[in-house]
């Protein structure tokens, strides 16, 4: 049996109807859709406010366009702090390196 897709748009208005009717099995029954994969759906919106996640290559259509500036500044900032951090567990790296040479030297 192939798996089905189902399009955000969809899933939204079947999750719309549910609350609707209130009956998650009656509406299940009618699009021919398995019950649990609906009170997934419902359940989903719930906890993203009414918005079913798109899956769009794993990225939520639910995301707005000032969040998604936001965190690709956050991304940014975080890229910077790792290559700082990078950089001072070379600096360690290389003045321990230097260190176990002089304990070497002495003994």
């Amino acid at each position: 049996m192939e798996r089905r897709k189902f399009t955000t748009q969809f899933k939204q208005q079947v999750v719309r109807e549910c609350i609707e009717t209130g009956n998650i099995a009656l509406v299940s029954r009618k699009h021919d859709i398995n019950t649990n994969v609906v009170r997934r759906w419902v359940k989903q919106a719930e906890q993203n406010g009414g918005k079913i996640p798109g899956t769009l290559k794993g990225v939520p259509t639910h995301v707005t366009p000032e969040e998604i500036k936001q965190l690709n500044a956050e991304r940014s900032e975080l890229s910077t702090e790792v290559e700082q951090l990078r950089k001072a567990l070379a600096d360690q790296a290389l003045e321990n390196s230097i260190l176990r040479d002089l304990l070497k030297k002495r003994s």
